[in-house]
Protein backbone atom coordinates (compact mmCIF):
# COMPACT_ATOMS: atom_id res chain seq x y z
CA UNK A 1 0.00 0.00 0.00
CA UNK A 2 3.08 2.34 1.10
CA UNK A 3 4.45 1.59 -2.37
CA UNK A 4 1.71 2.27 -4.70
CA UNK A 5 0.88 5.92 -2.26
CA UNK A 6 4.92 6.68 -3.45
CA UNK A 7 4.21 5.34 -7.31
CA UNK A 8 0.82 7.14 -7.74
CA UNK A 9 2.15 10.64 -6.01
CA UNK A 10 5.36 10.25 -8.18
CA UNK A 11 3.22 9.97 -11.30
CA UNK A 12 0.70 13.00 -10.31
CA UNK A 13 4.53 14.84 -9.53
CA UNK A 14 5.90 13.87 -13.31
CA UNK A 15 2.25 14.78 -14.82
CA UNK A 16 2.53 18.28 -13.24
CA UNK A 17 5.71 18.90 -14.35
CA UNK A 18 4.90 18.16 -17.67
CA UNK A 19 2.26 20.34 -17.89
CA UNK A 20 3.38 22.78 -15.90
CA UNK A 21 6.86 23.14 -18.51
CA UNK A 22 4.44 23.11 -21.42
CA UNK A 23 3.03 26.33 -20.07
CA UNK A 24 6.05 28.21 -18.73
CA UNK A 25 6.51 29.95 -22.31
CA UNK A 26 3.13 31.27 -21.63
CA UNK A 27 2.90 31.80 -17.90
CA UNK A 28 0.96 35.42 -18.15
CA UNK A 29 2.66 38.47 -15.85
CA UNK A 30 0.15 39.19 -12.55
CA UNK A 31 -0.35 42.30 -11.04
CA UNK A 32 1.42 43.64 -7.61
CA UNK A 33 3.02 40.06 -7.25
CA UNK A 34 6.33 38.73 -6.31
CA UNK A 35 7.80 35.83 -8.81
CA UNK A 36 8.93 32.32 -7.48
CA UNK A 37 11.91 32.29 -9.45
CA UNK A 38 15.64 34.20 -9.14
CA UNK A 39 13.61 37.63 -10.05
CA UNK A 40 11.81 37.29 -6.42
CA UNK A 41 15.38 37.49 -4.67
CA UNK A 42 15.13 40.60 -2.46
CA UNK A 43 12.04 41.51 -3.35
CA UNK A 44 9.80 42.07 -0.25
CA UNK A 45 5.82 43.69 -0.02
CA UNK A 46 5.25 43.95 -3.88
CA UNK A 47 5.62 47.37 -5.04
CA UNK A 48 2.39 49.65 -5.24
CA UNK A 49 4.87 52.27 -7.46
CA UNK A 50 5.97 49.98 -10.13
CA UNK A 51 4.49 50.15 -13.25
CA UNK A 52 1.79 46.92 -13.73
CA UNK A 53 0.71 44.73 -16.40
CA UNK A 54 -2.63 45.77 -18.18
CA UNK A 55 -5.89 44.15 -16.52
CA UNK A 56 -6.58 41.85 -20.08
CA UNK A 57 -9.04 39.20 -17.93
CA UNK A 58 -9.02 36.02 -15.61
CA UNK A 59 -5.45 34.48 -15.29
CA UNK A 60 -3.82 31.53 -13.92
CA UNK A 61 -0.12 31.07 -13.11
CA UNK A 62 0.75 27.19 -11.90
CA UNK A 63 4.69 27.86 -10.63
CA UNK A 64 6.30 24.94 -8.84
CA UNK A 65 9.60 24.95 -6.10
CA UNK A 66 11.59 21.71 -5.58
CA UNK A 67 14.63 21.17 -3.73
CA UNK A 68 16.88 18.10 -3.31
CA UNK A 69 19.87 18.41 -0.45
CA UNK A 70 22.84 16.58 -0.01
CA UNK A 71 24.17 16.23 3.43
CA UNK A 72 27.31 15.22 5.60
CA UNK A 73 27.10 16.57 9.01
CA UNK A 74 28.47 15.06 11.93
CA UNK A 75 27.17 15.60 15.45
CA UNK A 76 28.59 15.21 18.85
CA UNK A 77 27.42 15.89 22.24
CA UNK A 78 29.10 15.66 25.89
CA UNK A 79 26.06 14.42 27.49
CA UNK A 80 26.36 12.50 30.53
CA UNK A 81 25.99 8.61 29.73
CA UNK A 82 24.98 6.37 32.20
CA UNK A 83 24.93 2.75 31.48
CA UNK A 84 21.32 1.71 31.63
CA UNK A 85 20.34 -2.14 31.96
CA UNK A 86 19.17 -4.20 28.87
CA UNK A 87 15.84 -3.19 27.73
CA UNK A 88 16.00 0.28 28.50
CA UNK A 89 17.19 3.45 26.47
CA UNK A 90 19.39 6.51 26.79
CA UNK A 91 17.89 9.65 25.83
CA UNK A 92 20.89 11.34 25.84
CA UNK A 93 22.18 9.18 23.00
CA UNK A 94 22.64 10.84 19.38
CA UNK A 95 20.59 9.51 16.26
CA UNK A 96 23.14 7.96 14.43
CA UNK A 97 25.12 6.62 17.24
CA UNK A 98 26.14 3.25 17.20
CA UNK A 99 26.01 1.22 20.46
CA UNK A 100 26.38 -2.21 21.83
CA UNK A 101 24.27 -2.21 25.01
CA UNK A 102 25.07 -6.05 25.53
CA UNK A 103 28.85 -5.30 26.29
CA UNK A 104 27.83 -1.51 27.71
CA UNK A 105 30.11 0.05 25.18
CA UNK A 106 28.58 3.32 23.80
CA UNK A 107 30.04 5.33 21.90
CA UNK A 108 28.97 8.52 22.99
CA UNK A 109 30.47 11.34 21.12
CA UNK A 110 29.47 11.79 17.47
CA UNK A 111 27.55 10.21 14.32
CA UNK A 112 28.35 11.46 10.77
CA UNK A 113 24.75 11.45 9.06
CA UNK A 114 25.30 11.43 4.98
CA UNK A 115 23.00 10.50 2.06
CA UNK A 116 20.17 12.41 -0.19
CA UNK A 117 17.87 13.71 1.89
CA UNK A 118 13.75 13.50 0.87
CA UNK A 119 13.33 15.85 -1.99
CA UNK A 120 11.05 18.59 -1.05
CA UNK A 121 8.32 20.05 -3.52
CA UNK A 122 5.52 22.86 -3.63
CA UNK A 123 2.96 23.71 -5.71
CA UNK A 124 1.89 27.37 -6.28
CA UNK A 125 -1.05 28.86 -8.00
CA UNK A 126 -1.64 31.97 -8.87
CA UNK A 127 -5.37 33.74 -9.67
CA UNK A 128 -5.55 37.35 -11.15
CA UNK A 129 -9.09 37.17 -10.60
CA UNK A 130 -9.93 41.08 -11.65
CA UNK A 131 -8.07 44.01 -11.91
CA UNK A 132 -5.72 44.46 -8.96
CA UNK A 133 -7.60 41.64 -7.34
CA UNK A 134 -5.26 38.84 -7.02
CA UNK A 135 -5.77 35.29 -5.23
CA UNK A 136 -3.07 32.76 -4.21
CA UNK A 137 -3.53 29.35 -3.33
CA UNK A 138 0.00 27.69 -1.76
CA UNK A 139 0.08 23.97 -1.11
CA UNK A 140 2.69 21.55 -0.17
CA UNK A 141 3.49 18.44 -2.61
CA UNK A 142 6.50 16.80 -0.62
CA UNK A 143 8.09 17.67 2.77
CA UNK A 144 9.98 16.61 5.80
CA UNK A 145 6.99 16.55 8.15
CA UNK A 146 3.95 15.50 5.84
CA UNK A 147 5.56 13.40 2.79
CA UNK A 148 1.50 14.22 1.37
CA UNK A 149 0.20 16.49 -0.43
CA UNK A 150 -1.49 19.54 1.40
CA UNK A 151 -2.69 22.72 1.45
CA UNK A 152 -0.31 25.52 2.88
CA UNK A 153 -3.16 28.07 2.78
CA UNK A 154 -4.29 30.94 0.45
CA UNK A 155 -5.17 34.53 0.46
CA UNK A 156 -7.07 37.51 -1.29
CA UNK A 157 -4.81 40.69 -2.10
CA UNK A 158 -6.62 43.46 -3.16
CA UNK A 159 -4.85 46.40 -4.71
CA UNK A 160 -7.79 48.12 -6.94
CA UNK A 161 -11.11 48.47 -6.72
CA UNK A 162 -12.55 47.82 -9.96
CA UNK A 163 -16.79 47.17 -8.50
CA UNK A 164 -16.01 50.72 -7.49
CA UNK A 165 -14.80 52.42 -10.27
CA UNK A 166 -11.04 51.66 -9.17
CA UNK A 167 -10.82 55.20 -6.74
CA UNK A 168 -7.00 56.82 -7.40
CA UNK A 169 -6.60 57.53 -3.75
CA UNK A 170 -7.22 53.45 -3.07
CA UNK A 171 -4.78 52.27 -6.15
CA UNK A 172 -1.88 54.58 -4.96
CA UNK A 173 -1.97 54.02 -1.51
CA UNK A 174 -3.55 51.11 -0.08
CA UNK A 175 -3.75 47.29 -0.04
CA UNK A 176 -5.77 44.66 1.63
CA UNK A 177 -5.15 41.07 2.03
CA UNK A 178 -7.19 38.68 3.60
CA UNK A 179 -7.45 34.98 3.93
CA UNK A 180 -4.89 32.29 5.70
CA UNK A 181 -1.63 32.97 5.36
CA UNK A 182 1.87 33.78 7.10
CA UNK A 183 1.29 37.42 9.47
CA UNK A 184 4.37 39.97 7.18
CA UNK A 185 6.06 40.05 10.34
CA UNK A 186 10.14 40.58 10.09
CA UNK A 187 11.67 41.11 6.63
CA UNK A 188 13.51 36.92 6.99
CA UNK A 189 10.35 35.20 5.93
CA UNK A 190 11.07 36.80 2.79
CA UNK A 191 14.45 35.27 2.72
CA UNK A 192 13.62 31.76 4.56
CA UNK A 193 13.26 28.56 2.77
CA UNK A 194 9.83 26.97 2.83
CA UNK A 195 9.98 23.43 2.14
CA UNK A 196 10.65 23.36 -1.59
CA UNK A 197 11.16 26.62 -2.14
CA UNK A 198 14.70 27.49 -1.33
CA UNK A 199 15.27 30.00 -3.94
CA UNK A 200 15.38 33.17 -2.37
CA UNK A 201 17.44 31.96 0.66
CA UNK A 202 21.54 32.19 -0.22
CA UNK A 203 21.68 29.90 2.54
CA UNK A 204 20.09 26.06 3.51
CA UNK A 205 18.93 26.79 6.43
CA UNK A 206 16.57 29.43 8.17
CA UNK A 207 17.18 31.17 11.47
CA UNK A 208 17.73 28.96 15.00
CA UNK A 209 14.59 30.59 16.32
CA UNK A 210 12.46 30.53 12.91
CA UNK A 211 9.38 32.80 13.33
CA UNK A 212 6.78 31.56 10.98
CA UNK A 213 3.28 30.87 10.96
CA UNK A 214 0.57 30.11 8.76
CA UNK A 215 -2.41 32.14 10.76
CA UNK A 216 -5.95 33.12 9.29
CA UNK A 217 -6.49 37.01 9.27
CA UNK A 218 -6.09 40.16 7.17
CA UNK A 219 -4.04 43.03 7.00
CA UNK A 220 -4.14 46.23 6.14
CA UNK A 221 -1.10 48.34 4.53
CA UNK A 222 -0.90 52.14 3.62
CA UNK A 223 1.75 53.67 1.38
CA UNK A 224 1.71 57.07 1.93
CA UNK A 225 4.90 58.43 0.40
CA UNK A 226 7.27 56.87 -2.35
CA UNK A 227 9.58 54.18 0.21
CA UNK A 228 7.40 53.88 3.20
CA UNK A 229 5.11 51.37 4.21
CA UNK A 230 2.89 50.87 6.99
CA UNK A 231 1.01 47.66 7.84
CA UNK A 232 -1.65 46.56 10.91
CA UNK A 233 -2.69 42.90 11.01
CA UNK A 234 -4.99 41.11 13.18
CA UNK A 235 -5.15 36.94 12.96
CA UNK A 236 -7.27 34.64 15.00
CA UNK A 237 -3.15 33.01 16.48
CA UNK A 238 -3.70 29.73 15.63
CA UNK A 239 -1.59 27.91 12.88
CA UNK A 240 -5.82 26.50 11.68
CA UNK A 241 -9.38 27.15 11.83
CA UNK A 242 -10.77 26.53 15.59
CA UNK A 243 -14.34 26.62 17.29
CA UNK A 244 -13.27 25.85 20.44
CA UNK A 245 -14.69 27.05 23.94
CA UNK A 246 -12.04 27.11 26.19
CA UNK A 247 -13.21 27.18 29.63
CA UNK A 248 -10.32 27.51 31.85
CA UNK A 249 -8.09 25.51 33.45
CA UNK A 250 -9.78 22.37 34.21
CA UNK A 251 -7.43 21.06 37.23
CA UNK A 252 -7.47 24.53 39.10
CA UNK A 253 -3.70 24.88 38.85
CA UNK A 254 -3.20 27.72 36.67
CA UNK A 255 -3.92 31.36 37.43
CA UNK A 256 -5.64 31.96 34.94
CA UNK A 257 -7.96 30.65 32.24
CA UNK A 258 -6.73 29.87 28.83
CA UNK A 259 -8.46 31.88 26.70
CA UNK A 260 -8.67 32.06 22.80
CA UNK A 261 -7.48 36.12 21.89
CA UNK A 262 -6.92 37.54 18.90
CA UNK A 263 -3.06 38.14 17.71
CA UNK A 264 -2.18 41.65 16.50
CA UNK A 265 1.06 42.69 14.55
CA UNK A 266 2.36 45.99 12.70
CA UNK A 267 5.22 46.70 10.74
CA UNK A 268 6.93 49.80 9.41
CA UNK A 269 9.45 49.85 6.61
CA UNK A 270 11.22 52.29 4.61
CA UNK A 271 12.88 51.03 1.04
CA UNK A 272 14.47 53.39 -1.47
CA UNK A 273 16.65 52.55 -4.45
CA UNK A 274 18.60 56.04 -3.60
CA UNK A 275 20.87 55.28 -6.85
CA UNK A 276 21.80 53.05 -9.44
CA UNK A 277 24.15 51.30 -7.16
CA UNK A 278 22.53 51.51 -3.55
CA UNK A 279 19.37 50.23 -2.37
CA UNK A 280 18.86 50.89 1.49
CA UNK A 281 15.70 49.39 3.31
CA UNK A 282 15.11 49.22 7.27
CA UNK A 283 11.98 47.32 8.72
CA UNK A 284 10.60 47.01 12.50
CA UNK A 285 7.79 43.98 13.08
CA UNK A 286 5.74 43.88 16.56
CA UNK A 287 3.40 40.67 16.96
CA UNK A 288 1.44 40.23 20.26
CA UNK A 289 -0.70 37.79 21.64
CA UNK A 290 -1.16 38.02 25.24
CA UNK A 291 -3.31 34.40 26.57
CA UNK A 292 -4.09 31.88 23.54
CA UNK A 293 -4.24 28.28 23.50
CA UNK A 294 -1.64 27.30 21.47
CA UNK A 295 0.01 29.86 19.43
CA UNK A 296 2.79 28.40 16.51
CA UNK A 297 4.99 31.72 15.73
CA UNK A 298 8.16 30.36 16.57
CA UNK A 299 7.04 26.49 15.76
CA UNK A 300 5.03 26.65 12.88
CA UNK A 301 6.86 25.37 10.01
CA UNK A 302 5.57 22.01 8.66
CA UNK A 303 7.81 21.14 6.04
CA UNK A 304 11.06 20.87 8.57
CA UNK A 305 14.15 21.77 8.51
CA UNK A 306 16.50 20.96 5.41
CA UNK A 307 19.58 19.57 8.21
CA UNK A 308 18.34 15.83 8.49
CA UNK A 309 18.33 14.44 12.37
CA UNK A 310 21.47 16.73 13.73
CA UNK A 311 21.38 16.96 17.34
CA UNK A 312 18.48 14.82 17.75
CA UNK A 313 18.15 12.20 20.04
CA UNK A 314 18.21 8.52 19.31
CA UNK A 315 14.68 8.11 20.93
CA UNK A 316 12.21 10.26 21.10
CA UNK A 317 10.61 8.65 24.23
CA UNK A 318 11.70 5.55 26.10
CA UNK A 319 9.93 3.06 23.83
CA UNK A 320 10.18 5.10 19.86
CA UNK A 321 12.76 5.76 18.14
CA UNK A 322 13.61 9.58 16.69
CA UNK A 323 12.63 9.57 13.10
CA UNK A 324 13.40 12.73 10.25
CA UNK A 325 9.31 12.71 9.99
CA UNK A 326 8.83 13.30 14.33
CA UNK A 327 11.76 15.52 14.61
CA UNK A 328 11.39 17.47 12.03
CA UNK A 329 12.87 20.96 13.27
CA UNK A 330 16.80 19.67 13.57
CA UNK A 331 19.27 22.39 14.22
CA UNK A 332 15.98 25.15 15.06
CA UNK A 333 14.80 26.12 18.99
CA UNK A 334 11.60 26.03 19.91
CA UNK A 335 11.46 28.91 22.44
CA UNK A 336 8.58 27.58 23.54
CA UNK A 337 5.63 30.45 23.75
CA UNK A 338 2.81 28.58 22.91
CA UNK A 339 0.29 31.10 24.88
CA UNK A 340 1.65 34.35 26.02
CA UNK A 341 4.31 35.97 23.21
CA UNK A 342 5.40 39.38 22.73
CA UNK A 343 7.99 39.85 19.79
CA UNK A 344 10.06 42.24 17.89
CA UNK A 345 12.09 42.27 15.01
CA UNK A 346 14.59 44.93 13.61
CA UNK A 347 15.99 44.09 10.04
CA UNK A 348 18.41 46.54 8.14
CA UNK A 349 19.18 45.74 4.33
CA UNK A 350 21.73 47.22 1.98
CA UNK A 351 22.57 46.52 -1.60
CA UNK A 352 25.52 48.36 -3.37
CA UNK A 353 25.89 46.85 -7.15
CA UNK A 354 26.33 43.02 -6.14
CA UNK A 355 26.71 43.40 -2.28
CA UNK A 356 24.35 42.65 0.09
CA UNK A 357 24.00 43.26 3.69
CA UNK A 358 21.24 41.84 5.54
CA UNK A 359 20.91 41.17 9.76
CA UNK A 360 18.13 40.58 12.09
CA UNK A 361 17.27 41.15 15.76
CA UNK A 362 14.58 40.23 17.66
CA UNK A 363 13.32 40.12 20.88
CA UNK A 364 10.77 37.70 22.71
CA UNK A 365 9.12 37.84 26.22
CA UNK A 366 6.66 35.03 26.73
CA UNK A 367 5.67 31.57 28.24
CA UNK A 368 3.20 28.51 28.28
CA UNK A 369 -0.18 28.26 30.55
CA UNK A 370 1.97 25.54 32.69
CA UNK A 371 2.14 25.86 36.13
CA UNK A 372 5.77 25.52 36.08
CA UNK A 373 5.64 29.13 34.41
CA UNK A 374 4.64 30.59 37.82
CA UNK A 375 6.24 32.58 40.99
CA UNK A 376 4.20 32.78 43.90
CA UNK A 377 1.20 31.66 41.57
CA UNK A 378 1.38 34.20 38.90
CA UNK A 379 2.37 33.65 35.75
CA UNK A 380 6.15 34.47 34.91
CA UNK A 381 7.36 35.36 31.04
CA UNK A 382 10.74 34.00 29.90
CA UNK A 383 13.10 35.95 27.69
CA UNK A 384 14.91 35.23 24.42
CA UNK A 385 16.89 37.22 21.68
CA UNK A 386 18.46 36.23 18.18
CA UNK A 387 20.54 38.49 15.89
CA UNK A 388 21.68 37.45 12.81
CA UNK A 389 24.45 39.18 10.48
CA UNK A 390 25.42 38.22 6.59
CA UNK A 391 26.72 39.35 3.51
CA UNK A 392 26.58 37.87 0.12
CA UNK A 393 28.38 39.19 -3.08
CA UNK A 394 26.56 38.13 -6.33
CA UNK A 395 28.55 38.71 -9.27
CA UNK A 396 28.37 37.94 -13.34
CA UNK A 397 26.04 38.64 -15.88
CA UNK A 398 22.61 38.98 -13.93
CA UNK A 399 24.36 38.09 -10.72
CA UNK A 400 24.40 34.13 -11.74
CA UNK A 401 27.02 33.11 -8.80
CA UNK A 402 27.39 34.30 -5.20
CA UNK A 403 28.82 33.37 -2.56
CA UNK A 404 27.94 34.32 1.32
CA UNK A 405 28.22 34.21 4.69
CA UNK A 406 26.11 34.00 7.89
CA UNK A 407 26.11 34.14 11.37
CA UNK A 408 22.91 33.40 13.71
CA UNK A 409 23.14 33.94 18.19
CA UNK A 410 20.65 33.72 19.80
CA UNK A 411 19.94 32.83 23.80
CA UNK A 412 16.52 31.68 25.51
CA UNK A 413 15.76 31.11 29.22
CA UNK A 414 14.16 27.53 28.73
CA UNK A 415 10.46 26.49 30.57
CA UNK A 416 11.68 25.37 34.60
CA UNK A 417 10.88 21.84 35.48
CA UNK A 418 8.57 23.30 38.64
CA UNK A 419 6.72 26.33 39.81
CA UNK A 420 9.03 29.02 41.21
CA UNK A 421 12.17 27.84 40.07
CA UNK A 422 14.47 29.59 37.73
CA UNK A 423 14.56 28.86 34.18
CA UNK A 424 17.88 27.72 32.99
CA UNK A 425 19.55 30.15 30.17
CA UNK A 426 21.07 28.46 26.96
CA UNK A 427 22.48 29.20 23.60
CA UNK A 428 23.17 28.78 19.82
CA UNK A 429 25.27 29.94 17.06
CA UNK A 430 26.01 28.83 14.09
CA UNK A 431 28.33 30.45 11.42
CA UNK A 432 27.37 29.10 8.21
CA UNK A 433 29.32 29.51 4.79
CA UNK A 434 27.88 29.14 1.20
CA UNK A 435 28.28 29.34 -2.68
CA UNK A 436 25.66 29.35 -5.61
CA UNK A 437 24.89 29.18 -8.99
CA UNK A 438 22.23 30.41 -11.41
CA UNK A 439 22.79 28.32 -14.37
CA UNK A 440 19.03 29.75 -15.41
CA UNK A 441 16.45 32.27 -13.86
CA UNK A 442 14.72 28.61 -12.73
CA UNK A 443 17.66 26.80 -11.95
CA UNK A 444 20.08 27.27 -8.32
CA UNK A 445 23.07 24.86 -6.98
CA UNK A 446 24.39 25.93 -3.84
CA UNK A 447 27.02 24.16 -1.24
CA UNK A 448 27.51 25.13 2.13
CA UNK A 449 29.85 24.74 5.51
CA UNK A 450 28.07 24.99 8.33
CA UNK A 451 28.90 24.79 12.28
CA UNK A 452 26.65 25.14 14.89
CA UNK A 453 27.43 24.92 18.71
CA UNK A 454 24.90 24.36 21.99
CA UNK A 455 25.80 26.14 25.28
CA UNK A 456 24.30 25.35 28.84
CA UNK A 457 21.82 22.26 27.92
CA UNK A 458 21.43 20.30 30.51
CA UNK A 459 20.37 17.60 28.26
CA UNK A 460 21.21 15.80 24.92
CA UNK A 461 22.36 18.88 23.49
CA UNK A 462 24.39 18.99 26.34
CA UNK A 463 28.11 20.36 24.24
CA UNK A 464 26.15 19.74 21.60
CA UNK A 465 27.80 20.40 17.97
CA UNK A 466 27.42 19.67 14.33
CA UNK A 467 29.23 20.59 11.51
CA UNK A 468 29.88 19.81 7.76
CA UNK A 469 28.56 19.95 4.08
CA UNK A 470 25.30 20.31 2.66
CA UNK A 471 24.80 20.58 -1.57
CA UNK A 472 21.12 21.93 -2.77
CA UNK A 473 19.54 21.70 -5.89
CA UNK A 474 16.73 23.93 -6.44
CA UNK A 475 13.74 24.69 -9.00
CA UNK A 476 11.56 27.47 -9.03
CA UNK A 477 8.90 28.33 -11.78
Amino acid sequence: MRTHSILTRSLMLLCLLGFAGTLMAQQPDLQYYRKWDQGGINVFEPSKKAEQPEWTGFKIRIGGAFTQDFQSLTHSNDADFAVFPNGTTNRNFLYGVISDPADAKFDTTSATLQGFNLAMANLNLDFQIADGIRVALENYMSSRHHSEFWVKGGYIQIDKLPMFGNPQWFTDYFRVKIGHFQPNFGDMQFRRTDGGNAMFNPFVENYIMDAFSTEIGGEVYVFPVDGVMLMLGMSSGFINGNIENYAGDPVGTNPEATKKTPSIFAKAAYDQQLNDDLRVRLSASVYHNGNHQRNTLYAGDRTGSHYFMVMEPAFQNATTASSAASQFTSGRFNPNMANRITTFMINPFIKWKGLEIFGSYEMLSGATNNVNDTKGGNWENRSASQYSAEAVYRFLADEQLFVGVRYIGMTAEERPTAPDADPNEVGINRLAVAAGWFPTKNLLLKAEYVNQDYTDFLDYRKGGNFNGIMVQAVVGF
